[in-house]
């Protein structure tokens, strides 16, 4: 249990961004689980079980009961990595769908970094918070397959990280989206946001309450089936689910996808996941040049095949 009293200097601010500011900054538990354990009453503010929304105010006292998660990520050699290409700064990986970047609260030895602290040690003091996801620069998503990039040392991951920030790098997606695209190519520019409930994302609109951030997503439709298209997508920001979300707004979801699917489309059962892969990243680190590939995989094309 700990105890807090707060201060002037944190009163105005919500009780799960000051958790995650204040009380978690080596990493161990994501807002997201932070947001979880408010709800299931393991914080409390003057011993009343309260919203993750809920503002802080002088005085208050806030009483944390979270159980601490284990402190050190367990290699697993039973992770099998597809390696693209490494070398003394970098190791691309060709993830595969279905298995999750790094640990959490709920999966702690089956994840890409227990298979890379295994196979490649020196990571383990890479990163912003190397605890939990030692030499990850950037994410895909569990159900999303294809090209990742590790950083093997600090400077290669700061410079990395500049670079995803800067977007200097260049990324190209492959989904398979249900419908025909009136426009064949076109760019997709709307704002994104938390939705209240924090479970997904959403198109922020005038009244929305969580913070809103600028997505640009560029696409190109290459093929049609029927009642399905096959489109290289381009990310031009990073935020969570973008491509998921902005390809949904415009009516046409990524085949496969649960969350961001539309009460007007029938899932298709064939999809065991969302046909969403990142393809490609480009992109320069001390002099060199990396164009880095994924080809799509299998199940996407069996998906396909069933349409001819």
């Amino acid at each position: 249990m700990k105890n807090i009293r707060i201060e002037k200097k944190n009163s105005n601010e919500r009780i799960d961004k000051f958790l995650a500011k204040e009380i978690f900054l080596n990493g161990k538990m994501t807002r997201g689980e932070i947001i979880r354990q408010i709800k299931s009453g393991n914080v409390l503010v003057n011993g009343i079980k309260i919203k993750p929304s809920y503002i802080l105010k002088e005085g208050d006292r806030v009483e944390v009961d979270i159980a601490k998660k284990n402190a050190e990520i367990m290699p697993n050699e039973d992770i099998k990595l597809k390696i693209i290409f490494q070398d003394k700064n970098i190791i691309a990986i060709d993830k595969p769908a279905g298995l999750q970047v790094h640990p959490d609260f709920h999966e702690k030895n089956n994840t890409l970094v227990n298979g890379l602290i295994e196979k490649f040690p020196e990571i383990k003091t890479v990163g912003d918070e190397p605890s939990v996801r030692p030499g990850i620069v950037h994410r895909l998503d569990r159900d999303t397959s294809g090209v990742m990039i590790v950083a093997r040392n600090q400077k290669t991951f700061l410079s990395l990280k500049q670079k995803f920030k800067d977007r200097d790098v260049t990324k190209k997606y492959l989904a398979l989206v249900y419908g025909k695209l009136e426009r064949k190519r076109g760019t997709i520019e709307k704002p994104i946001a938390r939705a209240g409930n924090y479970k997904k994302q959403i198109i922020a609109g005038k009244k929305t309450k969580t913070k809103v951030r600028r997505a640009v997503t560029e696409y190109e439709v290459t093929s049609e089936f029927n009642g399905f298209s096959l489109a290289e997508v381009f990310p031009k920001t990073g935020r969570t689910h973008q491509i998921r979300v902005h390809l949904a707004s415009i009516g046409h979801p990524i085949v496969g996808d649960d969350k961001y699917g539309l009460k007007n489309i029938i899932p298709d059962k064939r999809a065991k996941r969302q046909l969403l892969h990142a393809g490609q990243l480009s992109f320069e680190l001390k002099g060199k040049k990396y164009d880095l590939t994924s080809p799509m995989p299998e199940d996407m094309f069996r998906f396909i095949d069933c349409l001819d």
